[in-house]
Parts: structure tokens; C-alpha cells; sequence
């Protein structure tokens, strides 16, 4: 599936991909993602929530990455800063609104009963910790994206060091003690807490990859790929390339603070060192590398196969969180030297010498 070239304003607005539609791509990623609910539960839920959420989060993440990362070619190492703003945006209301002694919601033309509050809750602090998230990712763009290579890199990695060290002496968000968010005990349509944390990142992966995919088949997709292959060039061409960059920048940070505003619902405490761990980062990184990164479809990949590794990890008494993240990085070496397009790139390099024969 090819994106529309982007050569200057010959190219119209309203170019559209080819293949699939949009809406039938969220149908059908819609009915996978039931269909993976219903299998979970069946299963009785319990670790399998908790290993599916993993993944599901990660997914999101490493969708998120590279919307930047991959299709504009811009490395972030900021990743953990976006999703801590998230899981604590969410922290900050549920404090400030005090959700743990909500019952009945009023919103003044209607009253919404307790059981469906934490529809509500859940998607005001979705909305908002996205909303933050993006507007950081836009301010840190419109500082740091003059900057190109190494230089955008290490200033991203210095937005994490900032907001975890306000974090960390904020105490109305726990400080360094961490805070606790209580699951609701009564959901409408669902069994538990847990189910409907989970119920809420299935959506939001469906949401993700389908803003990515269209993104890649669109034209701002394709002023992206511009850039990331020679961005002086993409200039020349009369490609917007900071405005495009802003684009990206925003909604992967937007993305990624979606993420983190539904952690802290799930695992019901959140403390600075699991907020912002190297694993988010590297997380993020290594599933698209592993995957590919120059197509939607790369980051799931990455985040299944990666994913479910680390999920046998954890079980294993034997190996160590260490190890678990040696392993990784390992393993994102492994292809930068020998698959550099991930696995995407290495069945269509298979595809092509079957072509020839």
C-alpha cells in the first residue's frame, strides 16, 4: 500500500489510500480486539489481563514512537516523560476531583448513576492526560525539532530527567511515596476493575493503529517519509517539514499520554520508578526496530512478539528484570546489524527474491 507522493501543492489534499478503507479497518480491528476480550475472560482472566494490558500498552507505545521515530525519522528517547505525564495527569484528577468518594455523577441537564462514574472518570482522564501530552510534545517540538540527530535525542532524554524530578518533589501527586488509585467495585457490563481497564486499552490500541495507518497513507504521511529520507531535499520540494514535525511530535506524545492516563487504573499505584522506567523507552524503541519501522503494521508486530517474550520473562523465576531488558537490547543490536527494516523488511526482501526466481 502506497502513500500519495508528496511533491509540493501538486499532490491534492483529499488523496486517499488504496486498499481497505478506514472504517472497515476499525470494524475489523474492532471485532478482533472483542474477540480477544472474550477468549481472555474465558481463560478466567486474572495473569492473562494483566500480560494482555502489558502488551496492549506497549503497543500503543511503540505505535506512538513511531509515528516520529519511524515515518519522520526522528529518534525520541522521551518516551517514558510522555507516558508518566499521562499516568499522572490521571493521579492529579482523580485527587482533585475526588473520585474515590464519587457516587452519582451530576452533570446538571442529567444524573449518571454510580456504576457507569467510571465511564466518565475514565474518559475525561484519557482525554486529558492526551491532551497534556500533546501539548508537551508540541512545545518540546517547536524547542527541540530545529535541533536534527543526536542533539533532538539527547533533548528529548532530558525532558525525562525534568519531569521526573518535578514529579518526584510534587507532593500532591505522592512524590517519591508514589499514590494510589482505587478501582471502582460496581461497573456497568463488566466483572471488575480490571476488565474495564483492559476493556479501555483494547480500544484505545484499535484507536492507535488506525490513526497511524491512516496517517502513513496520507499526505502529511508521506511529507513525513520525505523527511525521514533527506529532509533539506523535502525543503527544497516545498515540503512544510517543522509543521509536519509539530504533527508528529503532538500526536506521539498524545498517544503515548493516552497510555499512561489508563496505568494508573489498572495497576491501581503509581510511583515515579515505575513511571518512568528505562523499560517504557526502550519498549518503545526496540518493538518498531524489531517490526519495522516504516509501516503501522511494524510496531503490533514488534509489540506482540517482544511482548509476550518479556510476559515469559517475568514468569520465569530464573531470569531477573535485568536480564529481561539485557535481553532486549541484545536483540534490538541483533537487528540494527542484520535486519535494520525489521521483520516487515526481511519478508518483503523474502518476497522479492521469489519474485526474481
Amino acid at each position: 500500500m502506497n502513500a500519495p507522493s508528496y511533491a509540493g501543492a501538486a499532490v491534492p489534499m483529499s488523496a486517499a489510500p488504496h486498499g481497505v478503507s478506514g472504517k472497515l479497518f476499525i470494524a475489523a480491528a474492532g471485532l478482533l480486539a472483542l474477540l480477544v476480550f472474550m477468549a481472555i475472560r474465558s481463560l478466567g482472566g486474572g495473569y492473562y489481563f494483566v500480560a494482555a494490558f502489558s502488551i496492549l500498552q506497549y503497543m500503543v507505545l511503540a505505535t506512538a514512537w513511531n509515528i516520529l521515530g519511524g515515518y519522520a525519522g526522528y529518534i525520541n528517547f522521551g518516551s517514558a516523560a510522555f507516558f508518566s505525564i499521562g499516568a499522572y495527569s490521571s493521579v492529579f484528577f482523580y485527587k482533585y476531583l475526588g473520585v474515590q468518594t464519587l457516587g452519582a455523577l451530576s452533570l446538571g441537564f442529567m444524573t449518571v448513576d454510580a456504576p457507569y462514574v467510571p465511564y466518565l472518570i475514565t474518559l475525561f482522564a484519557l482525554v486529558m492526560g492526551a491532551a497534556i501530552a500533546g501539548l508537551v510534545g508540541l512545545g518540546t517540538g517547536y524547542l527541540s525539532l530545529r535541533l536534527r540527530g543526536v542533539f533532538f535525542a539527547i533533548s528529548t532524554l532530558a525532558l525525562a530527567v525534568v519531569f521526573q524530578t518535578i514529579v518526584v518533589n510534587w507532593a500532591y501527586v505522592g512524590g517519591a511515596r508514589g499514590a494510589y488509585v482505587m478501582k471502582p467495585k460496581v461497573i456497568a457490563g463488566f466483572a471488575n476493575g480490571t476488565e474495564f481497564a483492559f476493556a479501555a486499552m483494547l480500544v484505545l490500541t484499535v484507536l492507535a493503529v488506525a490513526i497511524a495507518r491512516h496517517l502513513e497513507n496520507s499526505r502529511t504521511g508521506a511529507g513525513l517519509e520525505a523527511i525521514r529520507d533527506d529532509e533539506l531535499s523535502a525543503e527544497t520540494a516545498g515540503v512544510p517539514t517543522l509543521r509536519l514535525k509539530l504533527i508528529a511530535t503532538s500526536l506521539s506524545g498524545a498517544l503515548m499520554g493516552a497510555a499512561g492516563s489508563l496505568f494508573p487504573f489498572f495497576v491501581t499505584y503509581v510511583d515515579p520508578v515505575g513511571a518512568f522506567s528505562l523499560v517504557h523507552t526502550v519498549n518503545s524503541i526496540a518493538m518498531p526496530l524489531i517490526g519495522g519501522m516504516t509501516s503501522w503494521l511494524g510496531p503490533v508486530l514488534g509489540a506482540i512478539l517482544l511482548g509476550t517474550v518479556q510476559q515469559y520473562f517475568n514468569t520465569n523465576s530464573f531470569i531477573t528484570p535485568e536480564l529481561g531488558l539485557l535481553f532486549v537490547g541484545v536483540l534490538m543490536m541483533v537487528f540494527v546489524a542484520v535486519a535494520p527494516n525489521g521483520i516487515l523488511g526481511l519478508l518483503e526482501r523474502h518476497g522479492m527474491r521469489k519474485k526474481k526466481q
